[in-house]
């Protein structure tokens, strides 16, 4: 979780910084799993040995100190890191009674949002049909599954992937989630509900094989999947029926996946920065009267007018709430939206 010790970094740094630099020293910082991590400015890079070193003694199990030398960039999501005291950035992270297997400075985790999750979550009722794109290592799926909702979770990332299929099965939560590696956008390629592309998913199965490591995904290990819709394949026709899954060559049974005719009931969409234009289309997966929960970056000013603009889409604003600020001016928000019109 977010980390503020009752003692200060600045202030457990004072005699050591000198007194104007002192100012710069960051507030605050956090512990993903046995990690810290933190960002220190240019301006005290002479003193990045002894912040390091502060740090690790601040709290009893710290492994190894991170510092964030960029923001989140390119199509993975992960920002650049620079490992200054210890001797690996991999890690196990405890969340509202899930545990998180990941790599700090491979895939992308935000531990400020755990009050966020955990209030998603406790919305999800029992057998409920979830799509979760930008899934990540999880932070939303183990939780919705968890409730007894039947996930499907969309994730480019193939560390993130990896370690979201070792994270399911680790909590004990198989046959509740289909997780594909892909692109989100290719989903909805030639306007088509599923363009899911070759070797592209993978279906977790009470008797499936799981990642020893993270890490590593073995393309033997990844599914085909084959498109089955009954009443039209545009997306505008909200006409889901079932999508099949195929192991590769020598490697089993179908597995016949579910996918609601009248479309999910919920959707959990952690955009990234800039990738609004993913709401339309997410929107047109969700049955009317479901939900969608719908994160975007903004500066306070614009909220009315994307209030508007929802409500245009046949989008209801139920709640929304700052959870985070994430620059000068600019928050993250989320919103959590009822589809009115289909």
């Amino acid at each position: 979780m977010s980390f503020r010790n009752r003692v200060s970094l600045r202030d457990a740094m004072r005699g050591i910084v000198e007194e104007p630099l002192l100012p710069m020293v960051p507030k605050r910082f956090d512990y993903i799993g046995n990690v810290a991590v933190i960002s220190i400015p240019p301006e005290l890079a002479a003193y990045k040995e002894a912040i390091a070193s502060k740090l690790f003694s601040m709290r009893g199990n710290t492994r190894a100190v991170l510092n964030k030398v960029s923001k989140l960039g390119g199509e993975h999501r992960v920002a650049d890191f620079e490992l200054l005291l210890g001797e690996t950035t991999e890690t196990i992270h405890r969340e509202n009674g899930y545990a998180y297997k990941l790599d700090v400075k491979k895939v992308f985790f935000n531990p400020r949002l755990y009050s966020e999750r955990m209030r998603v979550t406790s919305k999800i009722k029992s057998g409920e049909n979830i799509i979760i794109p930008f899934a990540g290592v999880g932070p939303f799926v183990l939780p919705a599954a968890g409730k007894g909702a039947k996930v499907y979770a969309i994730e480019i990332n193939p560390d993130a992937y990896a370690c979201l299929r070792e994270n399911i099965r680790i909590n004990r939560l198989e046959g509740q989630v289909t997780v594909i590696q892909d692109d989100f956008e290719n989903l909805f390629l030639n306007g088509e509900i599923f363009q899911i592309l070759d070797s592209k998913t993978y279906k977790e199965s009470q008797n499936g094989d799981s990642d020893e490591n993270c890490e590593k995904v073995g393309t033997g290990e990844k599914f085909r999947i084959s498109k089955k819709i009954e009443n039209g394949e545009k997306a505008g026709n909200n006409a889901f029926s079932s999508l099949s899954a195929y192991p590769g060559p020598g490697e089993g049974k179908n597995k016949e996946l579910q996918v609601p005719g009248s479309g999910f009931d919920r959707a959990i969409v952690p955009t990234p920065y800039g990738m609004d234009h993913f709401l339309g289309e997410i929107s047109k997966l969700v049955r009317k009267e479901g939900y969608i929960h719908f994160y975007t970056f903004k500066a306070e000013s614009q909220i009315p007018g994307l209030i508007n603009e929802y409500k245009k889409m046949g989008l209801e604003v139920e709640l929304y709430r700052r959870a985070g600020d994430v620059a000068p001016g600019i928050s993250r928000w989320v919103f959590d939206l009822v589809k009115k019109e289909m």
